[in-house]
This record gives structure tokens, C-alpha cells and sequence, in this order.
């Protein structure tokens, strides 16, 4: 009996899916060197609003943590803009990552894997793996939400600014790097991959 195949999502072209990831922060540097972070953060709202639109049309799907991403961004964005202060943009960014780090381990703890749920489409891991992923992503956001707060109360705006594009951006790529360990350890290979047993 042929099994039948499970659908494969559609993917973004590596360098059109990078520009979404990053161009709104780049743009949200470059706009504040140029003007102030007033100006940065309207520009830092329309270009969250653009990329994440692009996304949906490209991949017919809404992505749950992009998703949480844009409301938290339009939220703090908007209070900024509309109070005059910038300290909220600033605040956004411990709120988000801490937020859902604190969602994430909370759901290893309820046995619930909710990396599982965003991303289990698109590799397939074993529950362990999942598991161990939510696990070690939420006490790194959770640490990224620490660390921002600290940074955005003793340092100035430009650098707290400087921290949040790059700075957080290093961290991102090396905590990602040393989790393919993990998903290699535990992927799981499709059938038709697995050698015959001997004997």
C-alpha cells in the first residue's frame, strides 16, 4: 500500500526570506543615523507590516511567532510614536523575547512542545528533540530580555540601538549554530532512508 506523502511547505528563496528577516531592522539603523528613532520607528512598523505580508503571500501560511513579532512591534511601535517615547520600542524587545521564552518553557513543563507547532511542518524531529529545543530557546530569549533591559537602562540610545540590531543579531546566529546538534541527534529519517535491517 502507498503511503501518502506528507505536503511539503512551500520555502522562500534563501536571499528574498533574509531580507525579510533582517531588512526591517537594517532599514530601522540606517533611517535612525539618518533622522532620529521617531522616524526609524515608523519606518521599522511599515517595513515589519510589508515583510510579513510578503511572507504570507509567498508561503500561504501565517507563521504563529512572526505573527506574535508584528502584533508586539505595531503595539510598542505605535506607543512610541503616539506618547513621544522611546522607551517603549526600547521595552518591546524584552516583553517579546521574554514573553515567549517564558511560553516555551512553560510548555515543556506542561509537556506541550510549542516549537512543535509552529515548525513541525517543516522538519521533523523526534518529540525529545522538540522538546529540548523549546526548552533551551526559552531560557535563551528569556536571557535576551534580561540582557536588553540592562542594556536599555544604562546605555544611550544609539547604542542600546547598536545592540539590538547587531548585537542581538550575533547572539541569534550563535545560538542557532549550536543547536544543530540537537536536530540532527534527533531528526528523524523518513523510511526510504533507512538502511535494511541484516540478519
Amino acid at each position: 500500500m502507498n503511503q501518502t506523502s506528507k505536503p511539503v511547505p512551500k520555502q522562500m528563496p534563501t536571499l528574498l526570506k533574509m531580507l525579510i528577516d533582517f531588512g526591517p531592522l537594517l532599514l530601522f539603523f540606517i533611517v535612525d543615523e539618518l533622522e532620529d528613532i521617531f522616524v526609524a520607528t515608523g519606518v521599522l512598523l511599515v517595513a515589519c507590516t510589508l515583510a510579513f505580508l510578503v511572507s504570507w503571500k509567498m508561503v500561504h501560511r501565517i507563521p504563529v511567532i512572526a505573527s506574535a513579532s508584528l502584533i508586539f512591534v505595531l503595539i510598542f511601535g505605535g506607543l512610541t510614536l503616539w506618547l513621544g517615547d522611546e522607551e517603549f520600542i526600547k521595552i518591546e524587545v524584552s516583553v517579546t523575547n521574554g514573553l515567549c521564552g517564558i511560553i516555551l518553557v512553560g510548555g515543556v513543563l506542561l509537556k506541550q512542545s510549542l516549537l512543535k507547532v509552529a515548525f513541525g511542518d517543516m522538519v521533523e524531529l523526534e518529540d525529545e528533540g522538540w522538546a529540548t529545543l523549546s526548552w533551551n530557546l526559552g531560557l535563551f530569549l528569556i536571557v535576551i530580555a534580561i540582557t536588553n533591559e540592562i542594556v536599555r537602562l544604562n546605555a544611550t540610545t544609539d547604542i542600546w540601538i547598536t545592540f539590538r540590531v547587531y548585537g542581538i543579531l550575533a547572539l541569534n546566529a550563535l545560538f542557532f549554530a549550536s543547536q544543530i546538534p540537537v536536530i540532527k541527534r534527533h531528526m528523524i529519517v523518513s523510511d526510504d532512508e533507512t538502511p535494511p535491517l541484516s540478519g
